[in-house]
């Protein structure tokens, strides 16, 4: 089925929609959901609240690109449940692809030049600039926070070449930002 009918289904408020992104995305979303929580119980219970989050958003809301937005919707609702699972204590491998981006990313003192939907805005901005096959690379990394042999397995590319990627994309984004003079 098309995600513009999935869609559509949303919008007559078919149950059926649900079922349907259930079978189309389910696996996509609990693979996000699992690289960010690493607990299976936590991923099932954040991809049924992304499912409950479309049912209320759609309608009004006319997703341009459904797969994206229900990915979206599920990565923030993992990253509101890793908060508040990890509030006491810091997972370490969820630390380790933040930390890479630590000395690209705007510090604390810069947050009055930059807010988050202006960085989002450049961050999308340098993203249509590289090629697809870095871009790939980081968003899976950054974005999905798969590993390292993850990416390296899926695109058929060594580890060492995938954490060079990730390297050059970072010192790329570094200097884009600096010269969007994003207060760093």
């Amino acid at each position: 089925m098309e995600d513009n009918d999935i869609v559509a289904l949303f919008f007559n408020r078919d149950e059926n929609a649900v079922l349907k992104t259930k079978e189309k995305y389910g696996g996509l979303c609990l693979g996000i959901a699992g690289n960010i929580l690493k607990n299976r119980g936590d991923a099932e219970e954040c991809f049924s609240d992304a499912l409950m989050a479309l049912w209320k958003s759609i309608p009004p809301t006319r997703p341009a690109n459904f797969k994206a937005y229900l990915c979206k919707i599920t990565r923030n609702l993992c990253m509101t449940r890793l908060d508040y699972v990890t509030a006491e204590k810091r997972s370490a491998s969820f630390e380790v692809p933040l930390s890479e981006l630590g000395e690209v990313l705007p510090d604390g003192d810069a947050q009055g030049e930059i807010d988050r939907v202006e960085f989002a805005m450049l961050l999308n901005e340098f993203l249509s600039e590289i090629n697809p096959d870095q871009r790939k690379i980081f968003v899976r990394r950054y974005f999905f926070f798969d590993s390292v042999a993850d990416i390296s397995e899926d695109l058929g590319l060594s580890q060492s070449g995938v954490k060079s990627s990730l390297l050059r994309t970072r010192r790329r984004l570094k200097k884009f930002l600096t010269e969007k003079e994003c207060g760093l």
